[in-house]
């Protein structure tokens, strides 16, 4: 509880010293949802695990909290530190291509949380993940204010009608610029976060093979790959045909093409059954828990357990690589030659290179003295194997003596 504290306690820290620099940028903006954005960092370290997060990661982010549409590349505990990048392009250019996993928070909405979310992904799965930070801005707060973030499996599209409103006020643009990109701008209505995320799943340099989310998350990861859906529908396929999705504390309809989903909510989280669609079943049910993370928390859902136990039970699989077919060899006819070749004794001499090759018996003496009696190059002394025994070095006969001698066997 402690470490929960002292994180919690170094963000606001760190975000206060960087008050004075946003303030630069859309005053009445940062002014008006600072105590809101204070509020919802408190949230999400009540609901998150945040004491997985370092505290140069807490201070490195935290004048990123609200940084809507900003991804994070985050390692496994004790793998390295979280990268925080601005753009899509960004995040490719560091090593997203890379990320096989993405994880989605909701809760607060802030980066504190999202990276604590992701930090247990990644804890469970051994390698980086990326997330996408939810943020908070005036469309929330509207939304939130007509119970959108209460009821986010049911209301939670109120917040769409509000983006204008974000744009008008100076909201610094984070992650996929919709102008330029196809995928987030057919959904230019749409929050940034979300926009972000489509652009995500619809370049074809990620290649994502699990989804986890959690609470308001499920709602973003369910409506992201609809709308991928409406306008890709062979990109979405791809993707369902290899990846699988875990969603956490709360059950929202994702696409049909989407068959292998597991929903995991706790006995006791009535609010994430009262943001659940009722037609969903639980595939599992923690005993004891609620609806938070939090493992300094009593009755919290372990995600980093409850997500090694799924995995093992059903490990992710890489695509089926293509295994060429055996190519059937047909055996060249024999002819007589080489079967009087294969009938002929066999020496167990082994040539080596330089050395001159072996005579066949048949060869007639005078062939053998025209040999003998040749110019040869002095060719350097093979090398014998060591597990051969080198032989003395007879005497030499002479020319007359060898053209006398029988040919050898």
């Amino acid at each position: 509880m402690f470490q929960t504290a002292f994180t919690y306690n170094l963000t606001r820290f760190a975000r206060f010293l960087s008050l004075p620099e946003r303030l630069q940028h859309a005053p009445l903006r940062n002014l008006s949802l600072e105590p809101l954005r204070q509020r919802n960092t408190a949230l999400d370290a009540f609901f998150y695990d945040i004491k997985v997060v370092t505290p140069e990661e807490a201070f490195y982010i935290s004048d990123s909290l609200a940084a809507v549409g900003s991804l994070l590349i985050v390692p496994p505990s004790g793998a390295g530190s979280l990268t925080l990048c601005d753009t899509l392009d960004e995040f490719f250019l560091r090593g997203g291509s890379d990320v096989s996993v993405l994880a989605l928070a909701g809760a607060g909405g802030s980066a504190l949380g999202a990276a604590a979310f992701a930090r247990n992904v990644a804890d469970a799965v051994g390698k980086p993940v990326a997330t996408v930070v939810p943020g908070y801005g005036l469309a929330d707060a509207i939304g939130e204010a007509m119970g959108g973030s209460f009821l986010f499996g049911w209301l939670g599209q109120v917040r769409h009608g509000f983006e204008s409103i974000d744009a008008l006020s100076g909201r610094p643009h984070y992650g996929v610029d919709p102008e330029k990109n196809a995928a987030a701008g057919a959904c230019k209505d749409r929050c940034r976060d979300m926009q972000t995320v489509l652009a995500l799943l619809a370049d074809p340099r990620a290649k994502i093979a699990l989804f986890a989310a959690h609470s308001r998350g499920n709602s973003l990861l369910a409506e992201a790959l609809t709308k991928l859906r409406d306008i890709d529908a062979a990109r979405i396929q791809a993707i369902a045909d290899t990846a699988r999705i875990v969603t956490f504390g709360g059950k929202i309809a994702m696409p049909p093409a989407f068959t292998r989903v597991i929903d995991v909510i706790g006995q006791w989280d009535w609010y994430g059954e009262m943001n659940s669609q009722p037609f969903i079943a639980t595939d599992r049910k923690v005993s004891g828990a609620w609806h938070h993370t939090n493992t300094d928390v009593p009755g919290h859902i372990d995600v980093t357990n409850v997500l090694r136990e799924i995995l093992a039970a059903d490990p992710i699989s890489a695509p089926a690589e293509t295994v060429p077919e055996p190519v059937e060899t047909i055996a060249a006819p024999e002819t007589p030659q080489a079967k009087a070749d294969d009938a002929a004794p066999t020496d167990d001499h082994i040539a080596v290179e330089g050395e001159a090759p072996a005579l066949p018996a048949s060869m007639p003496l005078t062939a053998i003295a025209t040999i003998e009696t040749a110019p040869l190059a002095e060719p350097a002394p093979p090398a014998l194997p060591i597990s051969v025994p080198l032989p003395k070095k007879p005497a030499l006969p002479s020319k007359s003596r060898a053209r006398r001698a029988k040919p050898a066997r």
